[in-house]
């Protein structure tokens, strides 16, 4: 975890969520700095998560994507908070509640395991970047989510509605 002096509220300005050493998720928070390119994703993602910080006049020559093939069993989602904040609920492969975080405006969370919920703390706008096209209902298993009093934050924070 990157903490430095442009960590957000809680000192990080990146986050590995994980249970029992699988990783549920990545929260690049939107205080972030770093010089050049860093990626924060392993090769075995099937989907990729990087920061790029290039000083004016730098170039990336022009270039076209080669086919490479590629074998996706599960969709992984990017999510772009626009504006707002919202609470997210983080829950293992069987559907157990595991603890939650919130996430704000300018923040990217890459979900890549277990199973996850969102509630809006605030008026939010965000952006979904995901494998497509969407399978409708063969694309996920909603299941119940965590009740008010039984929420969990990193840290001891308290419950936030």
């Amino acid at each position: 975890m990157d903490e430095g002096p442009n960590a957000d509220q809680e000192g990080k300005t990146f986050e590995v969520v994980e249970h029992n050493g699988a990783t549920l998720a990545m929260i690049l928070r939107a205080g972030f700095r770093a010089s050049g390119i860093q990626f924060f994703t392993p090769n075995e993602f099937s989907q990729q998560l990087a920061y790029m910080n290039r000083a004016r006049g730098y170039s990336i020559p022009p270039h076209v994507h080669n086919p490479v093939p590629r074998n996706v069993l599960y969709t992984n989602e990017v999510l772009l908070i626009k504006s707002g904040r919202v609470r997210v609920d983080f829950f293992d492969d069987h559907r157990e509640y595991l603890h939650s975080r919130i996430v704000s405006a300018g923040d990217v969370l890459l979900l890549v395991g277990g199973g996850h919920g969102f509630f809006m703390l605030e008026d939010s706008e965000m952006i979904e970047i995901k494998q497509g096209p969407y399978a409708g209902d063969n694309d996920k298993t909603r299941f119940d989510g965590v009740s008010p009093e039984r929420l969990v934050f990193e840290g001891g924070h308290d419950a936030v509605e």
